[in-house]
This record gives C-alpha cells, structure tokens and sequence, in this order.
C-alpha cells in the first residue's frame, strides 16, 4: 500500500492521518504535498476551525523512511534537497497556517516526525508515546525545523542532548518540559485532542488567528515593536463583528456563537 495522507473531519476539524503501513508512517513527498493542499482547503472553508494530525494504527511518525534515503545517496545531492525543501513547504504552512493545528501522538514520533509534531501550535501525546530525533543515530543532522522548534521551546543545553544524544524521550518527560500540552491513556490521543479541538473551535476564529500571528512574531520582534503589533490586532479585533457578541455575551453571562 503506498503512503498517502487521509483526510476526514469531526464537526469543525479536519483530521489529516498520516498512513504508510510498510515503513511505520514514514514521510514522504506524496504527503509533503497532501498536507499542503489540505491545509489550502481547510483555509478556504469556514466550516473547518482547526487541524489534527495523527498517524494510522497507533503509530504517530517514524520519520523518513531510510531506505529511500539510501537510494537518494546513489542520486544528485538535489535530489533530497528538493525532498527536504518539499518537507520543509509543508512546514512552514503549519506554522504560518491562520488555525490551530494540533499534532494526536500515539506511539513513535521519531525524526522528521517529532519535527512534524513539533511544527504544531499543540501536542497532545499518549502517555506511552514516545519521541526521539533519531538524527545523530545514523550520522544525520535534522530537518522538518527540528533544531528551530527545539532551540525556541527549550533552553540550547537541553536542545543540545535531544539533538546530539538522540535518546528516546517519553511524553511525560516532554510535558514537564513544557513541549507536550495534555496527556492522554494509550489510545486516547485522538479523543483527547479532539476535545482540545472543540474547545478553541468554539472560540473567534480571527482572535485566534491575530494569537498565532503574534506568537510566530514575537521572537523577531523588538519589544516596540511587538507592543505595535499587539496594538494593531488588538484594534482590528475588537472592530470585528465577533467582539461584539463575545462581550455582549460575557455581560449577559451566556456562550457567545462566532462567525
């Protein structure tokens, strides 16, 4: 069965599923590409709210597949490069994508795909998951933005030892450091995130979308410049027909609907 990237929804969510049976969901370009025109639909519907990933039969991500990696090495070195840049595409439109999208890990997320779940706003992860950038145990270095998620989420030592030890990391070790958002029983990742997923759907989608901008923003920005930002979004926020709903219904103590 070839690799390919499923999608379904739940309600106001897209679920996108990754689903490579013979290599454990490893990656590669046909859902570097997938995920980007799912993402693509997903923007243009206001039917969808937000996104899930997750993985087939209770495997989240083993990465790349090495086998292929092989093969490239007897190929053009643009080869992969153009793979990665395919990878990297598709990371980027997570991170840059106006709503939420939240990564349901069960089982390995190893590599690219640690990356993968690492490029989403959240992370909700089994509590038998387990992560591992396994880069530095075939002498590679990452990709997927690994080191860039990494070095912002963490202090550069800790960084430094899931990049350079390459061991395997458990969620719950992952949700002390912060990196993991909720824990779920082993099997329950899914649900889990889904219940997230209805929690933020029910909130103003453009609030959410200025709350992403501005979190992707913040890094680069000097702190003038920031507070610009902030005001700005603020502004264009509270004009919108939802703030109105959302503070009338706030007085009136009652669940606001948004648009």
């Amino acid at each position: 069965m070839p690799a390919e990237l499923q999608s379904s929804s739940e309600g106001q969510t897209m679920i996108l599923t990754l689903r490579n049976p013979e290599h454990r969901n490893a990656l590669d370009p046909v859902m570097y590409a997938a995920g980007i025109e799912a993402l693509g639909v997903a923007e243009r519907s206001a039917d969808i709210r937000s996104v899930i990933i997750t993985g087939a039969d209770g495997i989240f991500c083993a990465g790349s597949s090495l086998d292929r990696l092989l093969a490239n090495r007897q190929q053009h070195p643009d080869v992969q490069a153009q793979s990665i840049e395919g990878l990297h595409h598709w990371i980027e439109t997570i991170r840059t994508y106006p709503k939420p999208v939240i990564a349901a890990v069960e089982g390995p997320a190893a590599g690219a795909g640690f990356s993968l779940a690492l490029a989403c706003d959240m992370i909700v992860a089994a509590r038998n998951a387990v992560f591992v950038m396994a880069y530095s145990n075939v002498a590679l270095s990452p990709d997927g933005g690994a080191s860039w998620s990494l070095v912002h989420g963490l202090s550069r030592q800790m960084a430094a030892e899931i990049l350079m030890c390459g061991d395997r990391l458990g969620a719950e070790r992952l949700h002390a450091l912060g990196l993991v958002n909720r824990l779920a029983e082993a099997g329950g990742a899914l649900d889990a995130a889904l219940t997230l997923a209805q929690q933020l759907n029910a909130r103003a989608p453009n609030a959410l979308a200025s709350i992403k901008e501005l979190i992707n923003d913040a890094p680069h920005a000097t702190l003038t410049q920031h507070l610009n930002h902030e005001r700005d979004h603020f502004v264009k926020n509270l004009h919108h027909p939802n703030a109105g709903a959302g503070i009338q219904a706030f007085l009136d103590k009652r669940v606001p609907r948004h648009e």
